[in-house]
């Protein structure tokens, strides 16, 4: 009796982490979205392809790599051993299985972050490769430091500060890292012809689709429930905290991006996604309030932080992805050591100096490792599209279609 209970108990979590796995890869299609409505007509195929390969990409790295580096888990062993029939490497009804491909879906989300970012003038297959560093030894090196303690790093931080860092769903572990990354290759890849004008003004470059961008964050909104709730990873450890603060946080975002914005759409579906970003972190520990607040000035962040980049800075992030994924990750991570706090309505268990180190760490460790990536690649095979390519647009240099194959057939 007491098997068959542990057996529907550990089958339930299986279908518990799958259901994640399945909403948190639904998320790359609203990164896909975003990108086609926010790049210019003339890239929106190549968006698509990008985050579709890359996802493709991500898994074999992951599979064969990443994932070994993180958690020392390795699946070239006996197809028994994968069903738990042999030993105790894989739980039995393959729990372990259905965490890979959880943890795949964050992996992937890096080179979906920093696709936005570098979009309209990358080559195609210097990204792949990119790609593939990244997510076989890059993400998943830190990500094993924090979700897995490895190299000591958050003994640590617990023994100097009281608690380990804590990132309850990837705040610096994935959006952190990813939006630090990225800046390193946009710099690298340098700014879109035409983009700037010779006395160093902003040049316009409308989106080419607010119905396709909206659908894209509305996506990446759903699917968030699971990145955030479902990273409990079991129904016992499931909390509707989580839930509750993720949807504070994302209201926050969006109210803060719709004033601070002055009703832009664009900035008003990114803040959804900035206060999300933000909350991930804490999202198991902090007050409803604290959410509110974190996903709040998230919101605003992005805001303020990509009109500064774009005409002060001149970095030209097509995405703004630096913005919301790495400044309001970074927020983030240090927001839950503030509302996380047991006197700021928090649960406790984080400490505020623990937070500020782990984040800026993150931080670091990310925008040193997209130099590094991106600048070697550069140097070696070439990371940038040529000035006639670019004007072409990357659907027709890269992929030889359009978005609207009929109108690259010129008139009879």
């Amino acid at each position: 009796m007491n098997s068959a209970i542990a057996g529907a108990s550990n089958g339930a979590d299986v279908f518990f982490i799958l259901m994640g796995g399945i909403l948190v890869f639904a998320m790359h299609s609203g990164f896909a979205f975003l990108e086609v409505g926010t790049v210019r007509h003339k890239n929106q195929v190549n968006a698509l392809v990008k985050i579709l390969v890359d996802f493709a990409i991500s898994t074999i790295a992951y599979f064969f790599v990443g994932y070994g580096v993180a958690y020392g888990v390795h699946f070239l062993v006996n197809a028994a051993t994968l069903n738990g029939n042999e030993g105790d490497l894989f739980a039995p009804q393959g729990r372990d299985l259905v965490k890979f491909f959880f943890l795949l879906t964050f992996a992937a989300a890096i080179p979906a972050i920093i696709s936005g970012g570098i979009a309209e003038r990358a080559r195609f297959w210097p990204q792949a490769i990119a790609t593939a560093v990244i997510v076989g030894l890059v993400y998943p090196f830190f990500e094993g430091i924090v979700w897995n303690g490895n190299y000591g790093i958050q003994e640590w931080i617990t023994l100097t500060f009281g608690f380990p860092f804590h990132d309850f769903a990837g705040s610096i572990v994935v959006h952190a890292v990813g939006g630090w990354l990225a800046l390193g290759a946009v710099i690298m890849l340098g700014r879109r012809f035409g983009r700037y004008s010779k006395d160093g003004r902003l040049m316009a470059f409308p989106p080419s689709s607010i119905p396709w961008l909206a659908l894209g964050s509305w996506l990446l909104c759903i699917g968030w429930f699971g990145f955030n709730v479902m990273s409990a990873q079991s129904l016992e450890a499931i909390s509707g905290l989580v839930a509750m603060n993720s949807l504070m946080a994302m209201v926050g975002g969006i109210l803060a991006a719709l004033v601070v914005g002055r009703n832009d759409p664009g900035f008003t579906h990114n803040g959804a996604l900035a206060g999300l970003v933000a909350v991930c972190a804490g999202s198991d520990i902090m007050h409803p309030l604290g959410a509110l607040i974190t996903g709040g000035v998230a919101g605003a962040l992005f805001v303020l932080m990509f009109d500064w980049s774009q005409s002060k800075a001149k970095i030209d992030d097509v995405l703004g992805v630096w913005a919301l994924h790495g400044l309001c990750g970074l927020w983030g991570g240090v927001a839950c050591g503030i509302f996380g706090l047991a006197n700021l309505g928090g649960i406790g268990g984080v400490s505020f100096m623990g937070q500020l180190l782990g984040s800026l760490g993150g931080a670091a460790f990310a925008l040193v490792a997209g130099f590094i990536v991106y600048g070697g690649l550069a140097r070696t095979v070439g990371i940038r599209l040529t000035q006639e390519e670019e004007r072409r647009g990357a659907d027709l240099s890269i992929h030889k279609i359009g978005a609207n194959p009929e109108s690259d057939i010129p008139a009879r």
